[in-house]
């Protein structure tokens, strides 16, 4: 076995190898960008090094940066974990060139299957079925619009190098092919470097099924079962279980039959996934991802192994420690992504400060983290915060366990999709195995922002008041426990939800509050320690999730997340703002083109402005018919969240004739 790893990668993937090649002797190496320089994935090596700023094209995607730092801190083999470099066969090899151990395949296996096209041409010549569409080179707009028409509509945009859902788009008219291409492509050059794309046929309610393979230099090859992938938003998934559920017998073994045949004919090594789409008992080749998967822990739970340790003792040329007949399959497994994003804003991603991050400890719970509280996420880098894996024998009590794992896990500072976890963890089409890709678009309550109902208005208040009595001000003109001689001052709480004000009045009472919201008046008393509001309302106790950072109010209530703001009452009001109406940018990031000048009469949905932020494209379109009266922004800007990117002008009124 050698004797140090550099990894080549972040967060809690980083994490996850230290962990494993620290167990078994080897001396762990961590790289690092300006941006994360104080990571989790940095404390959690051995050693440390810098190597660039924090832009993924200047720092993680630098193939010479990387090298030089394993160079310079005398690394004997790379792992590049997943995404970034991961899948570049052009990286694998200048790694070799450089005398070093790849933990991966070999580049000539990774261009035959880490590409799409590639791999589907290769399948097809290999007999396993395709889905009709277009891989070929030529990536003219205009002979790619042509494959578009021959390949029938709906259809899937999808990026040829990389996956998780970066450059893919459905297009399901000829007339909005154009600018989707246009989108993806940029979206692959972003996220991959590499602008080409795809063309495939579109199945509107299939089913994700992917399959884990493994094979030595040796000769051998062999599966580890199946997971179920289908639980996903824009195109990324975001639940992943093992074994797939509801899979008939014959069609199992199938699977698994042709993915080891996959990885055979390429004279693969390593660790790999072959995933496939699923109607029925039919299936169709997708992709193969020559890398370890975000969701390789459900795998790891079912057979007992260290996929991890798999992929490191076949770099340093160990045979595969078993055959495939001795490969066990215990219980059920469930993995939920847990990602900084707004699912009630398309899924946008989101940066900003954790002002809170703790997991519950449960039995038969893992969880994989990249981070932790007072870390901040930045807008350059996939916002994947943790992973929670659930492992039980049935799938029952997995999911019974994931549930309860998400909702006593606490977040705050930045906006999360928790609650779409939790609410799919616990859907009855989920529970019953039914469940397709596309079930989440079908589904927007599962997307909705918690209900602020009387209870959880009134403990969001005992969080305040409790916050404020564990850490007062020592000043006497700030006291505001509500203590007067012969007197019961009661005090206003204004919070807003979104747009919508929930203001609660809160009066002392003997020893605990009087407390009124949203119509309804309850008796309450708490205490705040660590994160944890142990209350009781109106009788009843429990112990919730709280924070505060500042104005926002995070709530962990019964499983939902209840995000609130209270204006800072003693603040100056702020200025009125004097672009009000403007397009506003949603979310910080990295304006990519501009498409409008000053003077310039634009419709409603007109693509006005392109950002592109943690990896994602988004094309800002103009929200109503009007002339642009000024930029706010250039090409090349990092902007703010809320800065006005286009402002319009106003429209006088008319005076008499």
């Amino acid at each position: 076995m050698f004797a140090s790893l550099l990894i080549a990668n972040r967060g809690e993937i980083a994490v996850r190898i230290a962990r494993t090649a620290r167990r078994i002797g080897i001396t762990t190496i961590a790289v690092h960008s300006d941006a994360d320089t104080r990571a989790a994935h940095v404390a959690a090596a051995d050693r440390a090094i810098r190597i660039g700023p924090a832009p993924p094209r200047q720092s993680y995607l630098d193939i010479g940066a990387i090298l030089a730092a394993a160079r310079a801190t005398g690394a004997a083999a790379i792992h590049p974990g997943y995404g970034f470099l991961s899948e570049n066969p052009d990286f694998a090899q200048a790694v070799l060139d450089a005398g070093l151990i790849w933990v991966g395949p070999p580049p000539a296996a990774m261009r035959a299957m880490g590409g799409k096209a590639s791999a589907k041409a290769l399948m097809e010549q290999a007999g396993v079925p395709v889905l009709p569409g277009y891989h070929g080179a030529d990536q003219d707009p205009a002979s790619l619009a042509r494959h578009a028409e021959a390949t029938g509509f709906p259809l899937l945009i999808k990026a040829v190098a990389g996956g998780g859902g970066r450059g893919m788009r459905i297009v399901r008219a000829p007339d909005a092919f154009g600018d989707e291409l246009a989108a993806a492509t940029q979206e692959a050059a972003a996220a991959f470097g590499d602008p080409r794309v795809l063309i495939e046929r579109y199945l509107d309610r299939p089913r994700h099924i992917e399959v884990q393979v493994f094979a030595d230099r040796h000769g051998n090859a062999v599966h580890l079962h199946e997971r179920d992938c289908s639980a996903q938003r824009r195109h990324q998934k975001i639940l992943e279980e093992a074994p797939a559920p509801a899979l008939p017998a014959p069609m199992r073994a199938a699977l698994g039959q042709a993915a080891v045949a996959a990885a055979r004919a390429v004279g693969y090594q390593g660790a790999g996934t072959v995933e496939f789409i699923a109607a029925g008992d039919a299936f169709w080749f997708l992709e193969m991802n020559t890398r370890l998967q975000v969701e390789h822990p459900v795998t790891e739970a079912i057979t007992g192994y260290d996929l991890v340790e798999w992929q490191l003792r076949i770099a340093a040329g160990a045979p595969l420690p078993v055959v495939q007949a001795d490969i066990p399959c215990h219980g059920h497994a469930i993995e939920a992504r847990l990602y900084a994003e707004d699912p009630a804003r398309d899924f946008a991603p989101a940066a900003g400060r954790l002002s809170a991050l703790a997991f519950p400890a449960e039995p038969g719970l893992r969880v994989d983290a990249g981070y932790r509280a007072g870390d901040s996420v930045s807008v350059h880098y996939d916002a994947l915060l943790a992973k929670l894996i659930a492992h039980a024998p049935t799938r029952a009590e997995a999911a019974a366990l994931l549930a309860r794992a998400l909702a006593g896990t606490m977040l705050g500072g930045v906006a999360c999709n928790l609650d779409l976890l939790f609410r799919l963890v616990r859907d009855p089409a989920f529970l019953a195995g039914g469940i397709d890709t596309g079930f989440i678009a079908r589904h927007p309550a599962l997307l909705a922002p918690a209900t602020a109902s009387a209870p959880a208005l009134a403990a969001a208040a005992l969080g305040v008041l409790a916050g404020e009595a564990a850490d007062p001000d020592p000043s006497p003109f700030a006291a505001r426990d509500l203590w007067w001689p012969n007197r019961a001052v009661s005090r206003v709480l204004p919070f807003r939800q979104g747009e919508a004000d929930h203001p609660v009045a809160v009066r002392r009472d003997g020893a605990g509050w009087a407390i009124t919201a949203a119509g309804a008046t309850l008796a309450g008393v708490a205490e705040l320690a660590n994160g944890r509001l142990s209350l009781r309302l109106d009788g009843l106790a429990e112990q919730v999730g709280f924070a505060r950072d500042g104005e926002r109010i995070t709530l962990r209530w019964r499983g939902e997340t209840l995000a609130l703001t209270l204006p800072d009452p003693t603040a100056a009001a702020e200025a009125e703002d004097a672009s009000e109406g403007g397009l506003r940018a949603p979310l910080p990031g990295t304006v990519t083109a501009i498409h409008t000048t000053p003077g310039a009469a634009v419709a409603r949905g007109t693509v006005l402005v392109v950002l592109e932020a943690m990896k994602t494209v988004f094309r800002l379109t103009a929200p109503a018919d009007g002339v642009v009266a000024s930029l706010g922004c250039h090409v090349g800007e990092a902007v703010a969240e809320g800065q006005v990117l286009v402002g319009f002008a106003v429209a006088e009124a008319e005076g008499p004739a």
